[in-house]
C-alpha cells in the first residue's frame, strides 16, 4: 500500500476512531463500532469495508454477525505510534488515553463529562495497547525489566539470557517463532502516547500482558482498554520486578 493511500485511510475521523477503539485487541461488531463513533450503521459499514480492503482490519463472520479486529500487531504498532505523534485535540469519537488533569495528552480531546474524564484517567494509569501493557503501568514495568537486566537496549531492544531464565522461572513461554525472519520480534519499544516514553511490545510484551491477565494480576475495567492492578498483582510486581503500587 502506498503512503498516500494509507494516510487517506486514517485521515477520516470515523475510521481513526474505529482503529483506536480496536487497540484493545478484541473483535468488535460493526454495530458496536458505529455506536462508539456516533455514526449510522450504514456509514460504519462503508468505512469498515475501506479499512478491510486497505489491509488495516481483518473481518470474521459468525452467523449473522460481522466482527472486525486490527489485522495484526504491526497495525496496532502503527496506530499507537501515530497517536503518540498526534497534537492535542484528538478526533471525533474519542481516542483512548489521556492524562488525569491538566492538558489532554496527544491524540486525545478534553473530556466532555465526568465519566469520560474518569475513563481517560484510568487508561492513562494502566491499559492495554493491543496485546501489551501501556500507560504508567506499562512504562513502569518496562523500566523495571531494563533495570534488572531482563531486557537490554544497547543495540536495540533484546531479551537477555537472564530474561529468558526469568521467564522460565515464571513458567511463561515465548511463541516458538518469535524473533525469526518474518515473525514478530521478541522485544520492541512502543512510544506510549500518554506517558511520552517507551513501553515494551513484541512477543515479550504480549506474554507479560497475557500472563498478568491470566493470573489475575490485572483485570479489565468495564469493556474498555483500562486495567486495574489487583492486590495479587501488586504483590507479584513487587516480588518479581520491584515495582511498587502506582500512585492513584
Amino acid at each position: 500500500m502506498s503512503l498516500v493511500r494509507l494516510a487517506a485511510l486514517l485521515a477520516d475521523p470515523t475510521r481513526a476512531a474505529f482503529c483506536t477503539a480496536l487497540l484493545d485487541g478484541r473483535a468488535w461488531t460493526a454495530g458496536e463500532l458505529a455506536r462508539h463513533a456516533g455514526v449510522a450503521p450504514s456509514t460504519a459499514s462503508e468505512h469498515l469495508s475501506r479499512l478491510i480492503d486497505g489491509g488495516l482490519l481483518a473481518e470474521e463472520r459468525q452467523g449473522r454477525h460481522r466482527y472486525v479486529r486490527l489485522a495484526g500487531p504491526e497495525v496496532a504498532t502503527l496506530i499507537e505510534d501515530l497517536s503518540a505523534f498526534a497534537p492535542p485535540g484528538g478526533t471525533p469519537g474519542g481516542t483512548p488515553g489521556g492524562r488525569s488533569g491538566g492538558t489532554p495528552a496527544a491524540g486525545t480531546r478534553a473530556p466532555r463529562s465526568l465519566r469520560e474524564s474518569t475513563r481517560q484517567s484510568a487508561e492513562a494509569r494502566a491499559r492495554t495497547c493491543y496485546d501489551h501493557l501501556a500507560g504508567r503501568l506499562g512504562v513502569t514495568v518496562g523500566d523495571a525489566v531494563l533495570a534488572r537486566g531482563l531486557v537490554t537496549d544497547e543495540d536495540g531492544p533484546a531479551l537477555t539470557a537472564l530474561g529468558r531464565a526469568w521467564l522460565s522461572d515464571l513458567g511463561a513461554e515465548l511463541p516458538p517463532r518469535a524473533g525469526r525472519a518474518g515473525a514478530r520480534p521478541v522485544v520492541r519499544t512502543c512510544l506510549d502516547w500518554t506517558e511520552r516514553r517507551n513501553h515494551l511490545g513484541g512477543a515479550f510484551g504480549a506474554l507479560l500482558c497475557r500472563t498478568a491477565l491470566d493470573r489475575g494480576w490485572v483485570e479489565r475495567i468495564g469493556s474498555g482498554r483500562a486495567l486495574r492492578v489487583t492486590p495479587d498483582g501488586e504483590r507479584a510486581l513487587r516480588d518479581l520486578l520491584g515495582v511498587e503500587p502506582l500512585p492513584a
